[in-house]
């Protein structure tokens, strides 16, 4: 195992770069010494609220701590890297695109392909994805550019959808400037494409950028904004479904923001609004504007919440508690979830795992993470960390996890 997969590893180094001690570093992020300790030594994995922190504590970007891109490892081979240079090159060029090499494809085509893509990023299968987008960015930015009225609004929305698929491939990858970039390519082409909810959709990945890199009040206005406008858009009498899940979605983002800025109040005040959104759908799971809401997802979020607010031991004693209900030990996901958000839920639940001293269920979750979404396990960064305190930690010398911990480039 390669000690550059050891987050902690490049806290410590980073940190004596600033000529900080442990103590100064834990004092600017309000946590004690020896939890930083144990995190630069390997044997916890930070949440990613807290990486966040860290890292503006040291004036550096999270990708810097997360090691990103990750090009140490077997991905390096496949073709979803290569694609990098033509997203750069497309996304600088977004209202001034090269020459086409043959016509644009018509747009009912290029919108039954972005459906498809949608899928792909939704599932994380971001290796036959990503060698479609330079291609498909560049169609639609033509048909966009050279079509008029109600056509160029459908161009522009459609266009609105697959630079958001870049950003997920960048981010993803570790690419984080290119993915700001391509959230702000979001914006232009939301504006332009006459839907408010598609102008709503792409405020809400600009928060998520903010949040991921620690800029919590910023990213609050703008949420709490979108909370506004989607209710100022609905009808006096009633909100529509589509309207309802975003604003769900909303509402949740705000409860991971509380927990993260240290507000577990605000975050069950959130969780709990949240939760009255998705009494509205019946139990069911939807996916407007592709983002995942319901009840599942109030779940999820609930168990994200308590892991980054520290309580990882209430956040499994939450799955135990909802599998009751299911007859079983724990809570499990019902079928037919987006996969990469699935895929999620149990790569935080393995980092809390691992917090409690739960090993075996560490690299349980892990394997479940894997089977559900590989591409999206195999770059996530808490996997890495993850797979690599298990590592350090087995004395058994398991093959199996020895296996996973290459697998995913450790």
């Amino acid at each position: 195992m390669s000690d550059s997969a050891h987050i902690g590893r490049r806290i410590r180094e980073v940190r004596k770069v600033r000529q900080l001690t442990v103590r100064q570093l834990a004092d600017r992020c309000s946590i004690s010494v020896s939890a930083l300790e144990k995190y630069e030594r390997g044997d916890r994995t930070p949440p990613p609220g807290l990486v966040a922190q860290i890292a503006r504590a040291l004036a550096v970007g999270p990708e810097r701590l997360h090691g990103q891109p990750y090009m140490n490892g077997t991905e390096t081979e496949d073709q979803v890297q290569a694609v990098i240079p033509d997203l750069r090159r497309i996304l600088l060029t977004y209202d001034n695109p090269d020459d086409l090499v043959a016509p644009a494809r018509p747009l009912p085509v290029l919108a039954a392909e972005m459906d498809q893509v949608a899928q792909m990023r939704q599932d994380g299968r971001y290796v036959p994805m990503g060698p479609l987008l330079p291609g498909l960015l560049s169609e639609l930015t033509h048909r966009a550019l050279s079509s008029t009225g109600q056509e160029q609004e459908r161009a522009y929305w459609w266009l609105a959808r697959a630079y958001r698929a870049t950003n997920s491939l960048a981010h993803k990858l570790g690419y984080h400037d290119l993915s700001l970039t391509a959230v702000e390519r979001v914006h232009w082409a939301a504006d332009r494409a006459g839907d408010p909810l598609m102008q709503v959709t792409a405020a809400y990945l600009r928060a998520g950028a903010m949040l991921r890199l620690g800029s919590l009040g910023s990213a609050r206005r703008i949420l709490e904004g979108l909370a506004e406008e989607i209710e100022r858009l609905s009808p006096e009498e009633s909100m529509p479904e589509a309207q309802t899940a975003l604003q769900g979605a909303v509402l949740l983002k705000l409860a991971v923001l509380e927990a993260r800025d240290g507000r577990p109040e605000g975050a069950w005040q959130r969780l709990a609004e949240a939760r009255s959104c998705a009494d509205l759908l019946h139990g069911r799971d939807t996916d407007h504007y592709e983002m995942s809401f319901g009840p599942t997802n109030v779940r999820i979020h609930e168990v994200a919440a308590l892991i980054d607010s520290g309580d990882t031991r209430q956040a499994l004693a939450r799955l135990r508690e909802w599998g009751v209900e299911q007859d079983r030990e724990e809570w499990e996901l019902p079928d037919g979830l987006v996969a990469e958000r699935a895929s999620h839920h149990h790569i935080d639940v393995a980092a809390a795992r691992l917090a409690t001293g739960d090993r075996t269920g560490s690299h349980r979750d892990l394997m479940t993470a894997r089977k559900l979404s590989p591409n999206h396990t195999r770059w996530h960064p808490t996997v890495r960390h993850t797979a690599a305190a298990l590592v350090r930690l087995d004395r058994s010398q398991d093959d199996s996890l020895a296996g996973f911990a290459r697998w995913a480039g450790v």
